[in-house]
């Protein structure tokens, strides 16, 4: 489950980035973020599996570039202006995410923090450590460590 700090006044919290994928919120934590850029090309790699978009040269590393859209079984969007690629350590590696736009950083009473609905079984409800509810609506909150396993090939690029 995601870590969980208390602010001044006591009360348990999270700190999140929270980002738009086709129009639905989600989040991750910030103690996996490395930093966040503005869109940019990728490299496509041959035979890659059909969510990474390729791989970015930062600053002398390479790293591979997924689309989150695809990663969740949703379309892909066009990337935009708007579009962010979102750096994240994942099992120790950098990892870069594509999202349609970064909205902001929150830090969440922990308390709004719930358990997602086990309405549809999907594989991919294995990636949510819950719903936060937020005065903005509900957003998705994702578990990166489960969603990308230490023998993913996408982090083995």
């Amino acid at each position: 489950m995601a870590s969980i700090s208390k602010n001044r006044e006591g009360r348990t919290s999270l700190e999140i980035i929270a980002f738009q994928l086709n129009g639905q919120s989600f989040c991750i934590e910030t103690t996996s973020i490395r930093e966040i850029r503005g869109w940019a090309a990728s490299t496509p790699i041959p035979h890659a599996p059909p969510e990474m978009v390729g791989i970015i040269n930062l600053r002398g590393v390479v790293i591979p570039t997924i689309d989150l859209c695809r990663k969740l079984g949703m379309p892909s969007s066009e990337a935009t202006e708007r579009s962010a690629i979102v750096v994240a350590e994942v099992h120790g590696k950098p990892i870069g995410l594509m999202v349609d736009q970064v909205t902001d950083m929150l830090s969440i009473n922990a308390d709004h923090l719930q358990q997602a609905p086990e309405i549809v079984s999907s594989p991919d409800r294995s990636y949510c450590e819950g719903i936060i509810t937020h005065q903005s609506g509900m957003i998705y909150f994702l578990s990166l460590t489960r969603m990308f396993a230490d023998d993913d090939k996408a982090l083995a690029a």
